[in-house]
């Protein structure tokens, strides 16, 4: 009996060994685990962007709030692409833009009711072309430069052609006339950055200044200037080059001597430009202006 219960030990403690190995086997040896990820709140898919990144993608779609998101970040790459090695992507702009739209409607009120920095007389002159088509279905070229003292219209010309010679005979007549600029500020439209235009503005002694490729705002004055042109213009139709020409004439009296400014404190262009206060000096004489058939109206005070 008692080799029998010795027996049955053996065989339990033999089982038992078995198992344990086994086991073992099933669950081999641990050394260590695993770590656990929690993602950090600072982290980036990308690399951050500097600060001024983000503000200046804000202050361009203030300043071209219609533009889309690929739009929008096609000229921000334009701009610094090259010159500061910085890009975006329409993914990037869109989150900007949807994080930032009471800043954005904030800056458009504040830009649209700033007051530009006043700017000595003839110091720069903007200069642009625009384009009018008549009812035979001609394009005619528009010339149209803007003084930034007194925001006066200089010339309002239609042209025949935009060859750098043409534009060079206008703006020598306009010298003649009103003075030398220090400055002529254009777009980077080929006329004006040949050869031809930019050595003739060098002989003057006048700066040439371009603004920034897909930034219309730099040059800002002649960009309103047209804006307020083809407002009127676009009601208008004329059937030539001559009959164009006598519009602009009667468009270009009515905006210096009738419209009165908002930033020239109600004063005409003409009356900035000459000194004159309508509020501190009595009018010689009031007349009625009108032309194209009421388009334009206004009080023309001779002073």
């Amino acid at each position: 009996m008692l080799l029998v219960f010795c027996a049955l030990i053996c065989v339990l403690v033999i089982l038992r060994q078995m198992f344990n190995s086994w086991a073992v086997y099933k669950q081999p040896p641990c050394f260590g685990r695993k770590k656990l990820f929690i993602p950090d709140k600072t982290s980036y898919r990308f690399a951050k962007k500097p600060n001024w990144v983000p503000k200046e993608v804000i202050r361009m779609k203030a300043l071209m709030p219609t533009l889309g998101c690929r739009k929008l970040a096609d000229s921000f790459n334009r701009r610094f692409a090259k010159t500061k090695q910085i890009t975006v992507g329409k993914t990037y702009v869109n989150g900007i833009v949807q994080q930032h739209q009471h800043e954005i409607q904030v800056i458009r009120k504040n830009i649209k009711h700033r007051r530009p920095s006043p700017v000595p007389k003839n110091l720069v002159w903007g200069v642009d072309l625009t384009g009018k088509t008549d009812s035979q279905g001609k394009l005619h070229n528009l010339l149209g430069i803007v003084e930034h003292h007194s925001r006066g219209n200089l010339t309002l010309t239609a042209l025949n052609d935009k060859a750098s010679i043409t534009l060079l005979r206008c703006l020598l007549d306009t010298i003649e006339q009103f003075g030398k600029p220090k400055m002529v500020r254009t777009d980077n439209e080929s006329v004006f950055t040949s050869k031809l235009f930019c050595f003739s503005l060098w002989l003057l002694g006048i700066k040439h200044q371009t603004i920034d490729k897909g930034c219309p705002w730099m040059n800002g004055r002649i960009e309103r200037f047209f804006g307020t042109l083809k407002e009127k213009l676009d009601l208008w139709e004329v059937d030539s080059l001559v009959q164009l020409n006598g519009a602009l004439g009667q468009f270009r009296f009515w905006y210096n001597h009738v419209r009165p400014h908002q930033h020239l404190d109600g004063r005409t262009p003409a009356e900035f430009w000459q000194g004159q206060d309508i509020f501190k000096t009595k009018p010689k004489q009031e007349y009625f202006f009108e032309a194209w058939e009421g388009l334009l109206t206004g009080y023309y005070l001779q002073l």
